[in-house]
């Protein structure tokens, strides 16, 4: 039996080494074994010479073929770049503006984040934190370059920064640069977040003090109206809030009023310019007799929205409205190897070389591209996210920068950053006066095929939106089940969201009662006829914008929502001049502060769009500067309630779902750097590499 069994074990060694020649598949081999058999024998035996049947069990090792199904060891699977130096990137938001003045989306936004610097920046993924950029420190009280009174913040600024097209930076580019944007003072941009701690205006127009803010958002009769002496009084007011002093390489800020979210401004939306190439683009010429020619262009009109120059890792190559844009890394960049952004960011040169950005609405193109590996990273909506699953090889926490690979699929290509913490929501925004000529009202009359310009100016209308609408299925179907409801203005989990606030329920009868009270009664038998307005490629607001279409449709025929589909740039155009009827649009936050959700929302940005009665925005202001003001949150918490209370009751728009962000990318991206409020679909690339290798 000895010989037998080293006979076997030969055997299966050449059995190893043979399928260790052999593909990864599974293969049918052919082999013996032993095996240990038990049976019964019967036998004859001479027992005292007579021959007798003798039964045994006998136990005995015998050789058997069989044949075994062997799968060779996966040999390891690395995940690398065609191309280290090109990062390809898609999504279905393209660029408003490229000046930072006007910037006020994402998607504009996640330009001038790659080539345009400010005074300050975040400290890594931390929001609440900020590190030196343009500037030498970042003011406090401890290092007094924020006086006792919180009025007065001052900012050294660096030496020895050049911009991209040659010039060298000076504290009189970055007064230059806050001068221009509050005189600019665009009603559709963000200047309101400077004009409020900077000038006291909590109109959010540059002009509040002429003819008490009659003008505003109107160069034309500002031109016409206002005297000479009150536009230079204005600019002159501007330009001693703001002062450079080149020689003491500094500039001061004077604010009208303390503000505690005043640091938290600078990382967005202070983005500063190069003073003479402004000039030279036909910017405003810094003269206080001229701004006025330069005030509320409009984004279309700017003479900076096709170009930029900034400071930057990145700087721009082109920008092709619709189809792309393109940053290629800055090799001169100011920034040394010995030089972080931040305690272990990255410094010197990127190492990416250029970055695209390609503009492609449709779903199921952008995901081709992420799936064969053309791209490295894909605006994934939420309803979609299932499909791009099946794909993920690993999952990363934001926070620890942690991965983990997955189990079920541990080849997979993708990398998911998951449960990103989300500042964003969407919400239903009905116009209290829709512009008379919008093609989106129908006959602009209430016969059955349209609807009067002021049809949302009813409440009864209002509120039946918020109750024909189905929030659970609406979470389930257009965002994967990720993300939450708000009650109101304020997300979850800060200061002022009121976790019993009201908020409106699905329910189809309290729809059907309220459009019955609505316009004298008229509703249920003449019925009416708009347009749900939404930005293409945005599949949940689509699901909820045909969710009102098919609820109301059930309720009573008569009533007709037609669901419209516009690329960014032209949803933001109509929806500033006010000829959307209903726009299903949403906000992401500029700064971590309840007044920036408050403002917006009630008698700013959004205020504005929906044109909301001066009666009711003034209602709304007044409470809201009583709370940002305040230095105690307990006092700030119940105004905030106040705040939601009347907005709830007023129904001035539907809040849906705040968001669950989730970022997926190939596995061989490195350096990935994610913060609350940054938006999930723009990241910042400097530091990024694509030689990870899974």
């Amino acid at each position: 039996m000895l010989g037998k069994r080293k006979v076997g074990l030969f055997l299966v060694t050449l059995l190893v080494l043979a399928l260790a020649m052999v593909a990864c598949q599974p293969q049918q081999v052919e082999t013996v074994k032993e095996v240990v058999v038990t049976r019964v024998v019967t036998e004859t035996e001479v027992v005292e010479g007579e021959p007798v049947e003798v039964t045994r069990v006998v136990t005995e090792e015998v050789e058997v073929p069989v044949e075994v199904e062997v799968t060779a060891m996966p040999e390891a699977v690395s995940f690398s770049a065609a191309d280290p130096t090109t990062l390809l990137e898609m999504t279905y938001a393209d660029v408003d503006t490229l000046d930072p003045s006007l910037a006020y989306d994402t998607a504009s936004s996640g330009v001038l984040r790659q080539v345009m610097e400010g005074l300050i920046t975040y400290n890594g993924n931390d929001s609440t934190t900020y590190v030196p950029a343009l500037a030498l420190e970042v003011p406090s009280l401890e290092n007094g370059l924020i006086s006792e009174d919180g009025m007065t913040y001052t900012f050294n600024i660096r030496e020895g920064i050049t911009f991209h097209e040659g010039g060298e930076l000076t504290p009189s580019d970055v007064a230059y640069t806050f001068q221009r944007g509050l005189l600019q003072s665009d009603p559709n941009g963000p200047q309101w977040l400077w004009l409020e701690p900077i000038m006291g205006y909590a109109s959010g127009d540059i002009t509040e003090e002429i003819a008490d803010g009659e003008y505003a958002g109107d160069r034309d009769s500002l031109i016409a109206n206002a005297t000479p002496e009150e536009l230079a009084a204005v600019c002159e007011k501007v330009k001693a809030a703001v002062v450079a002093d080149d020689a003491a390489g500094t500039v001061t800020f004077n604010l009208a009023q303390p503000w505690g979210p005043l640091l938290a401004t600078f990382p967005d939306f202070g983005y500063v310019m190069d003073k003479e190439w402004v000039i030279e683009q036909g910017g405003w010429d810094d003269d206080c007799a001229t701004w006025q020619n330069w005030y509320a262009p409009g984004s279309e009109n700017s003479e900076l929205t096709p170009i930029v120059n900034g400071t930057g890792p990145y700087k721009l190559d082109h920008w092709t409205p619709t189809e792309e844009w393109v940053v290629v890394a800055n090799e001169n960049y100011w920034r040394t190897d010995a030089d972080p952004i931040w305690e272990g960011g990255p410094a010197g040169a990127p190492a990416i070389k250029t970055i695209i950005r390609r503009i492609v609405p449709e779903w199921g193109t952008r995901f081709a591209a992420l799936q064969a590996g053309d791209a490295v990273s894909v605006n994934v909506p939420p309803a979609n996210r299932p499909q791009a699953d099946q794909f993920v090889g690993e999952f990363c926490d934001w926070k620890t920068f942690e991965c983990t690979v997955n189990e079920a699929n541990p080849n997979g290509p993708l990398r998911k950053w998951g449960n990103l913490p989300s500042v964003s929501r969407t919400n239903a925004m009905p116009s209290f006066d829709t512009g008379p000529e919008s093609p989106y009202i129908g006959s602009g009359q209430l016969d059955g095929n349209g609807i009067p310009p002021n049809f949302f100016s009813d409440v009864h209308v209002r509120r039946a939106l918020g109750y024909c609408i189905d929030y659970d299925l609406l979470l389930a179907e257009g965002y994967n089940g990720e993300g939450v409801r708000n009650n109101g203005i304020i997300i979850q989990d800060m200061l002022g969201y009121n976790p019993d606030g009201q908020r409106f329920e699905f329910d189809l009868a309290k729809c059907e009662e309220e459009l019955a009270q609505a316009w004298d009664g008229q509703l249920p038998e003449t019925g009416f006829r708009f347009s749900a307005v939404y930005n293409t490629g945005n599949v949940a607001r689509r699901t909820a914008a045909e969710m009102l279409q098919n609820n109301f449709r059930a309720i009573n025929p008569n009533y007709s929502v037609d669901v419209v589909a516009l690329p960014w740039p032209t949803i933001l155009r109509t929806f500033r001049t006010g000829q959307n009827p209903l726009t299903f649009s949403g906000w992401i936050e500029d700064i971590h502060d309840p007044h920036n959700w408050v403002q917006p929302f009630t008698y700013g940005t959004f205020g504005g769009r929906q044109v909301l009665p001066d009666e009711l925005k003034a209602q709304f202001q007044e409470m809201a500067l009583e709370a940002v003001l305040s230095a105690d949150p307990a006092v700030r918490e119940q105004i905030y309630f106040q705040i939601e209370d009347l907005f709830f009751d007023e129904a001035v728009s539907i809040a849906l779902i705040q968001d669950g962000g989730a970022r997926y990318e190939q596995r061989y991206t490195d350096n990935y750097t994610f913060r609350v409020g940054l938006s999930v679909d723009n990241p910042y690339y400097y530091g990024m590499t694509l030689d990870g290798g899974g």
